[in-house]
């Protein structure tokens, strides 16, 4: 996992949303990649996950016809403690004291 990759993979707010969407899930939690409906083609869907993946943001598995999506949050803990509470922090919904 490599910091300035991440960055450059969050700078997109369709990928922020979706890593601040499992934030939001239960640890664990496996979503499909269209589960995130995000207002997108498919290509484009399919290059914002794969992203995500290649930066190490999140992991997935080919299902047949689909693939799921989980977010790395223990090694993104362990690696950068404090960088998925930035990203929680910063959700449009989040309340800011």
């Amino acid at each position: 996992m490599d910091l300035g990759r991440i960055f450059a993979a969050l700078s997109d707010a369709s990928r922020r949303q979706v890593i601040s969407d499992l934030l939001n899930e239960p640890a664990g939690t496996v979503r499909t990649c269209w589960s995130f409906n995000l207002p997108v083609a498919k290509s484009t869907l399919s290059h914002h996950f794969n992203v995500l993946r290649d930066c190490g943001l999140v992991s997935s598995v080919n299902r047949g016809n689909r693939r799921e999506v989980v977010l790395r949050k223990e090694e993104l803990d362990s690696r950068f403690p404090g960088l998925l509470d930035l990203i929680k922090a910063d959700r449009p919904d989040a309340t800011h004291s």
